[in-house]
């Protein structure tokens, strides 16, 4: 509107003491024009009041100073609202809660391996087709991160996690009652897509309310829950197919027990994500101050298809195909993974088809790999507590190739648990032997692949999570592959040899973390995404 018809508008006195306002708004939409909404604001305020108050509103103090007046910020570093200053009792129910929760969708990837035989003689389909049960699952754990990564930085890390654990729950349901292949592995494959969401959210929870060193410590608990609960699953799925119960009770046992953490979650979990944070306090400050100008940092970002596309569909294939450091450690880590899927099928063979064990008493060795594991993740957290903990002190910082020596020895010890086992797998030969070889596997393959991750999160720090999709994604297709083939392979080769495959394999991959340790500063200096130093 221009000034003359304002003019024609304004029908008292007051004119007079409005001009000098108006003349101040043109001068400011003349010198703001980059600032749209300033503009906006100002022509809004002069078409639609000729009150002189509500003009000098429109027209005064600087647009900068204005928005950011309105920008909802803690109240200092030791605001208690602040994830990093949770009161310790919170942290440890939020640990807990987070490890018990993955420990169960990890459980339930493997609990199925032990139905395989059971359900293709009453779906009428082979083994090997009813093997695609556990690998659907696992490629389900490919895709989700791709999900629920994008939805915790926009909605928080809690209605995500939560969300993608009752829809988890309720996919055993079908699962239970399902009457044909299809429904089967439509479950399946569900339940992996649902059930990725506490193992691509618990890390970012723990970074957002932890210091580094506890940081490494609630890792280690994580790193248990995620491995101890397909070892575990193989051992309860054998007790339960073979008992009164029948396999269907696998998906009810799953359900009950992850119905229960995710309900006792759901009460004591809190958001940790700062924005999101921020976020409801601005929401609680408009409504209580009925000023609607309050907002978090989080308002200003639009949540778009194209934004999300581009951070985590398009830039981790960027990432990937750019980054030799990243090719490299998630090559390792995609191996060892399918190893880890891998051994669950050669297991059962072993002992129940060479050995001639009964299901459940084959099912036992699997405590020896649960052994190591557990090893693996103690000496992770005293590794926090001492060794990163000095260096921390020394030189203020930890540097990324710091995380490699843990890798290191679990390199060397996995090769050496898979050729162990491969050797003594002769029934003329003792079962102790083969099982001991498990706390070697064990160790070895969840020191390779915890300390991996925490690598290539150290290095590629301001683009982690399109970083640690691509990593997901590979190894997820990757041990989804491999567990189609590992039946064929072990009746064509035999334990011995198609073992001793794998750990060739593993022995292939050793050299890469001892390069990285030595000059994995120098490659990050020249990468296009790694972390800035």
């Amino acid at each position: 509107m221009s000034l003359h018809q304002f003019e024609q508008g304004a029908r008292d006195t007051t004119w007079h003491s409005v001009a000098p306002t108006i003349h101040s708004i043109d001068t400011c939409n003349d010198s703001v024009k980059d600032e749209g909404k300033v503009t906006q604001c100002c022509s809004r305020c002069a078409r639609s009041y000729s009150s002189s108050e509500t003009l000098l509103q429109c027209a005064a103090p600087s647009p900068t100073k204005e928005v950011q007046s309105w920008l909802v910020d803690f109240d200092g570093p030791d605001d208690p609202l602040k994830p990093i200053n949770f009161r310790q009792r919170d942290k440890f129910l939020i640990i807990g809660l987070t490890a018990a929760c993955t420990f169960c969708v990890s459980f339930a990837s493997s609990i199925f391996s032990t139905c395989t035989k059971v359900t293709a003689e009453e779906f009428g389909v082979s083994e090997e087709v009813m093997i695609l049960g556990v690998s659907l699952y696992v490629l389900g754990f490919a895709f989700g991160p791709m999900l629920w990564g994008p939805l915790s930085e926009r909605f928080g890390r809690f209605y995500p996690i939560f969300t993608g654990l009752t829809l988890f729950v309720i996919c055993q349901i079908p699962l239970a009652l399902a009457q044909n292949l299809q429904t089967v592995l439509v479950s399946r494959f569900l339940a992996g897509l649902f059930g990725a969401a506490p193992l691509g959210v618990t890390s970012a929870i723990y970074v957002d309310m932890l210091h580094i060193v506890d940081r490494g410590v609630a890792m280690s608990v994580f790193a248990a829950a995620v491995f101890l609960g397909p070892v575990l699953g193989p051992i309860m799925g054998s007790l339960i197919v073979h008992s009164h119960l029948g396999w269907r009770w696998t998906a009810w046992v799953t359900m009950i027990i992850s119905g229960v953490f995710t309900l006792l979650g759901m009460f004591f979990v809190k958001e940790t994500s700062e924005p999101i944070i921020l976020q409801k306090m601005a929401t609680k400050k408009r409504l209580e101050t009925k000023e609607w100008a309050w907002h978090a940092k989080l308002d200003e970002s639009p949540f778009t298809f194209k934004a999300v596309a581009q951070r985590y569909l398009l830039k981790p294939v960027r990432i990937i195909l750019r980054e030799p450091i990243l090719v490299a450690v998630t090559a390792y880590i995609s191996l060892v993974y399918s190893i880890l899927y891998a051994i669950f099928f050669a297991y059962p063979v072993a002992f129940r088809m060479i050995r001639g064990w009964e299901p459940v008493m084959a099912s036992l060795p699997f405590l020896g790999i649960m052994v190591g594991i557990i090893i693996a993740c103690i000496s992770m957290g005293v590794d926090a507590r001492t060794r990163y903990a000095r260096i921390l002190k020394k030189n203020g910082k930890i540097s990324p190739e710091d995380r490699l020596l843990p890798m290191i020895v679990g390199g060397f010890s996995l090769p050496i648990g898979l050729f162990w086992f491969a050797w003594t797998s002769h029934p003329n030969i003792t079962f102790w032997p083969q099982v001991i070889s498990g706390v070697f596997i064990g160790a070895g393959i969840t020191s390779v692949f915890f300390n991996g991750v925490i690598y290539i999160a150290d290095v590629y720090l301001s683009n982690v999570a399109s970083a640690i999709a691509a990593n997901g994604f590979v190894r997820g297709v990757s041990a989804a592959s491999v567990l189609l083939f590992t039946p064929y392979m072990y009746r064509a080769l035999g334990v011995a040899w198609a073992t001793s495959l794998l750990g060739f394999f593993s022995m292939a991959m050793v050299p890469i973390p001892i390069i990285f340790y030595y000059y994995g500063r120098r490659l990050r200096e020249k990468g296009t995404f790694s972390f800035a130093l």
